[in-house]
């Protein structure tokens, strides 16, 4: 017996396209460079946070490393490909910053920029847009040891090499994302330590986040002065924020969570403001000093459009005296001030990640974002999860992560059926990669990586994934 709380099986898409998306919908997946490149030290390239975080004991399950990853580097024509095969209409990648530019200053690295060129002309080629991301979490080693994202300096250098690949890639690359999650390089980077570089100090993670939008603001100036038709945006990572129950100690919790989560961004970037409770919250941990005066004018330097990473949503409540709260990411400094703060789990089901599955909450991070801060065309520039995959006679078989598909994006309907200007859907990930801290053991991909053979199986999800795109639409339930 059939059970009709299931997608449709692949390739049955028969009744007609049921939820149809605008014409023009812009369908694609995403990837990041040190995930899935490898080729560490090929060409120039010079170590990475992350190359130097993955090679300390202790950091990432197994010990495992980005060294060759999913060897995109040598592997990217048939990659591209398989892209096309899936019919993608974009690609979201991530540049290498020391790929292109090994040590964090000077002049480009000729060998990594032709990489990039490369790649750009092979999307092309296949008709597929390309989405550029300037920073996906490697920013290399010596700017770390000259301070890293808490040190003003570091925005001023990313605008330098925003600068080199409009150079190289802007009369060919016509969408560009700034930053990819500063919440994750800011508040997991400096703060819990969970990502690289592996710091925990809540005052620095703050200053991490201010610098990197002040990045982002003087990135975008540098864009829009080199290429004015450029589509130019940020990407930010959101979460739906619940309070567990409805006292008003569990309200002020989500109250705090959401602060620093959600509007720690939206806010300066699209109002040019931090949130007066938010700079309340972190009184104990920062004066707020490190903003100087014009910094928010050009941190809400006027964007083309927003994207949106969403993956699940926080239920918090407030603290019990006496209780500690489990830690969140490992250690609580990353939400500093609010360290007490309790994250609640509330028995629904869950991915492989532990991140509990929540459809509804897509539709209302975009309508908020929508409604609160922005008329700008919005992208879901990540969306996915990962499951426990087997390959079973050449074949994965991932239900549940097509099933996690198909609810997301009939979310995604509803949200521009209730007036959201949604553009585009980017699935995170196109293929299986390293996955920062838990290494290779969780596998996001719609495409299968033998890491050791380094062959790429389609799974079930990226062939319904490709009926999806080539009907523009879902098909009844």
């Amino acid at each position: 017996m059939s059970d009709p709380t299931r997608p449709p099986a692949v390739g049955v898409l028969d009744q007609g396209a049921a939820l149809t998306f605008p014409p023009g919908f812009l369908w694609g997946a995403a990837t990041a460079a040190y995930q899935i490149e490898g080729a560490a030290t090929a060409g120039g390239r010079t170590p990475s946070i992350w190359d130097t975080f993955s090679h300390t004991e202790g950091r990432t399950v197994g010990g495992h490393t980005g060294d060759v990853a999913c060897d995109h580097f040598h592997r990217m024509p048939d990659d591209v490909r398989l892209m096309a095969e899936l019919g993608l209409k974009s690609y979201r990648f991530s540049v290498s910053w020391p790929r292109v530019q090994p040590g964090g200053s000077g002049a480009a690295n000729a060998e990594g920029l032709d990489f990039y060129r490369r790649l750009v002309d092979e999307l092309l080629g296949h008709g597929i847009e390309p989405w550029l991301t300037l920073y996906h979490w490697d920013l290399p080693q010596p700017l770390e040891d000259a301070g890293g994202w808490p040190a003003r300096d570091t925005a001023g250098r990313f605008a330098d090499y925003a600068q080199l690949v409009v150079d190289a890639l802007g009369d060919r690359v016509r969408y560009w994302t700034t930053l990819n999650e500063p919440w994750c390089s800011a508040f997991l980077g400096y703060g819990s330590g969970a990502h690289a570089p592996g710091r925990t100090d809540g005052a620095d993670a703050v200053r991490a986040g201010h610098h990197l939008m002040l990045g982002h603001g003087l990135a975008v100036q540098a864009l829009r002065a080199s290429r004015p038709d450029a589509q130019l945006g940020i990407t930010v990572n959101l979460y739906p924020v619940a309070p567990a129950t409805g006292s008003p100690a569990d309200a002020d919790a989500a109250r705090r969570i959401d602060a620093l989560a959600n509007r720690f961004f939206l806010d300066p970037v699209l109002r040019g403001s931090y949130p007066a409770d938010l700079r309340a919250d972190l009184a104990s941990v920062t004066d707020f000093g490190h903003v100087r005066d014009g910094d928010l004018k050009i941190i809400s330097t006027p964007l083309d459009l927003v994207g949106i990473n969403y993956y699940s949503r926080h239920v918090v409540a407030a603290p019990v005296e006496g209780e500690q709260p489990e830690a969140y990411w490992r250690a609580p400094t990353c939400w500093p001030g609010s360290e007490d703060v309790r994250f609640v789990t509330r028995g629904v089901p869950v991915t492989d990640m532990d991140w509990e599955i929540d459809a509804p909450g897509l539709v209302e991070t975009l309508e908020r974002v929508h409604r609160d801060y922005t008329d700008l065309p919005l992208y879901v520039t990540e969306n996915g999860s990962a499951f426990v995959d087997a390959v079973v006679d050449g074949q994965v078989d991932d239900t549940d992560r097509l099933a996690y598909f198909d609810s997301h994006l009939r979310a995604a309907h509803a949200a521009i059926g209730a007036g959201v200007p949604l553009r585009g859907y980017f699935a995170w990930s196109l293929m299986d990669n390293f996955e920062w801290a838990w290494g290779y053991t969780k596998r996001f991909g719609m495409v299968y990586v033998d890491y050791d053979s380094q062959v790429r199986i389609p799974k079930s999800s990226a062939r319904w994934y490709a009926e999806v795109i080539r009907r523009n639409g879902l098909a009844a339930q």
